[in-house]
């Protein structure tokens, strides 16, 4: 949808609702063409000699006949085979732990936001060049609606996030494998489907992996075409 086509019909509104009308709309299609922004919380003591090892999914109970847990986990999957580790044996463990926890919530945010309001000035009657007289009458400022203050709005954002576990058997007490990698991404914003935004939650954890230890960064997505937005 064009930006003329949804402006067009606003022309036979009141001027004060179509600037609130109009503002609302530019704001959409604002937020229709912004990156998908995700911010990324890592934590990795990685082994050197980590490459070429096999890894299997650790699946909570409740979770190990979940079709949609099944799919998050096949791009994490495809993510670690990126990175040089292989899929261990069918039946068997691998090297490398995986955990996969994924989780949407809705939060009431408030913010402020400015108030414009329609402003008209009296023009009085006056007299043409042939004599004739014309009556005052009220007219839009040419200056346009003026700002006259910010009022609380309060309004719904989905939170969802990822939280991706790596850990190791190798050197570590039977049943107790160490973490080697954690990392958590966070989505906030208007994009209430998780399935949709967990292919980017997974691309994010894994971007320029394993990172920095400790370190908090963001990592953008182009909302159509779903490539990392370089900064």
């Amino acid at each position: 949808m064009t930006h003329a086509s949804l402006m067009q019909p606003l022309r036979f509104l009141p001027s004060i609702a179509r600037l609130s009308i109009g503002v609302i709309m530019l704001a959409l299609l604002a937020a229709c063409a912004s990156p998908i922004t995700t911010k990324v919380t890592r934590f990795n003591a990685w082994p050197a000699d980590a490459a070429g090892s096999t890894f299997s999914f650790v699946t909570p109970a409740d979770r190990q006949n979940s079709l949609e847990q099944t799919t998050y986990e096949s791009y994490v999957a495809a993510e670690l085979q990126k990175i040089g580790l292989q899929p261990a044996p069918s039946g068997q463990a691998g090297r490398i732990q995986v955990s996969v926890v994924t989780g949407n919530r809705t939060e009431e945010r408030k913010f402020r936001q400015p108030v414009y309001q329609d402003s008209y000035v009296f023009q009085p009657p006056y007299r043409d060049a042939a004599g004739r007289i014309y009556p005052g009458y009220w007219a839009p400022d040419l200056f346009g609606p003026r700002y006259v203050g910010d009022r609380e709005v309060s309004q719904q954002v989905s939170v969802s996030n990822l939280r991706l576990r790596l850990l190791d058997t190798r050197q570590s007490p039977p049943g107790k494998p160490r973490t080697v990698f954690e990392s958590r991404a966070v989505y906030e914003g208007f994009r209430e489907e998780l399935p949709g935004l967990v292919p980017l939650l997974v691309r994010a954890v894994f971007e320029d992996f394993p990172g920095q230890n400790g370190s908090v960064r963001l990592v953008r997505f182009d909302a159509e075409t779903g490539a990392v937005v370089k900064e």
